[in-house]
């Protein structure tokens, strides 16, 4: 077990580095868990969170991946490439885009080696990532919505990745017009050289949803069974709810001011529910009174209350699609020691 452990911890590497002002150095790392006897026809599994430095709940999965790997490393059958922190600076800052620039980094992919620090970071993720099977890009939403675990694809690689996105153990795969996805985003780059790129949403931003965390954490392993890179046990994944755009009602406000909420998270609606209210505070005015505009769960909720017109408050999984009992309401963020 010693041996094992010493041997994982050896595999830390170096992804990129560049240099900074005043003698500071950026150091990108990924943790490389690989088998104890390698064959070389390894099939090879990529993780990678800390694009967005707001998007806490990434570290943690990272972490409790790692550490359940290492607990049973003897069921480890391929190679799994874990990258906690691709925007490293802007998790020191709870900054979403890079300090530097203030671009978002998850914008700037596939780079470029003679471009500007985060062109060229971009451009050495990509490389390192390049001959993976599949990555798994792990968000946890905005500051402004709290999303229920669900991953997203294109609607151009449906027939690949809906199998791989089916053992996620998420609440929902949304699949989307492959016309409305970043050209400039991680998994566009990924999935355009053959590495078949997986979004994962979950939760708020500066917060960790352990309960979403643990939820997606028992998805990865699934997965890994699934692709042969690990033979320890598993969790059977949930069947999740399989929907496109025009099972989802978006709800979107027509004033500005304060938003609370009167549904639930997660929860079943139905049509004229009142799913919260805008508020003017300096008059204790009600501006808007937003209701459900269909029967079904709410998989996305306004988390920061400041609105303005046009704000997207909620999502709504139609219940003409799916029934009310599709999702499992999760609990607020564990007390002491979820919210950093």
């Amino acid at each position: 077990m010693l041996s094992a452990f010493l041997r994982v911890m050896a595999m830390i590497e170096t992804v990129v580095t560049v240099k900074l002002p005043v003698d500071e150095t950026l150091r990108i790392k990924k943790n490389r868990l690989t088998p104890n006897e390698i064959q070389g026809n390894e099939k090879r599994l990529a993780v990678v969170t800390g694009l967005h430095g707001d998007e806490v709940g990434g570290q943690y999965v990272c972490y409790e991946l790692i550490r359940r790997i290492k607990q049973d490393y003897d069921s480890l059958r391929g190679i799994v490439d874990v990258y906690p922190a691709l925007n490293p600076l802007g998790l020191d800052t709870a900054k979403r885009e890079s300090p530097f620039t203030d671009i978002d980094i998850n914008t700037c992919f596939p780079g470029n080696d003679n471009g500007s620090i985060d062109e060229y970071v971009a451009a050495q993720i990509l490389e390192d990532i390049k001959g993976a099977e599949v990555c798994i890009d792990v968000h946890s939403s905005s500051i402004f919505l709290k999303e229920q675990p669900q991953v997203r694809i294109n609607d151009d690689n449906v027939e690949e990745m809906l199998p791989f996105a089916r053992s996620m153990n998420a609440d929902l795969v949304w699949i989307h017009p492959s016309s409305t996805v970043k050209e400039g985003s991680l998994a566009y780059a990924l999935n355009e050289i053959g590495v078949k790129t997986m979004v994962i949403e979950a939760g708020v931003a500066l917060q960790i949803y352990y309960e979403y965390c643990d939820q997606l954490i028992e998805g990865i392993f699934a997965l890994m069974k699934k692709m042969g890179i690990w033979v320890g046990e598993i969790r059977q994944p949930k069947e999740p709810v399989i929907v496109d755009d025009s099972n989802i009602a978006f709800m979107n406000c027509e004033t500005s001011g304060t938003f609370i909420a009167q549904a639930e998270h997660g929860t079943f609606v139905k049509k004229g529910d009142v799913i919260g209210r805008v508020v003017k505070v300096i008059t204790g005015a009600v501006e808007e009174v937003l209701t459900a505009p269909c029967d079904g769960v709410v998989f996305s909720l306004r988390a920061y209350p400041v609105v303005e017109e046009g704000s997207l408050i909620a999502r709504i999984v139609k219940s003409d699609f799916q029934s009310e009992t599709a999702f499992t309401t999760i609990p607020e963020p564990t007390k002491g020691g979820a919210d950093l």
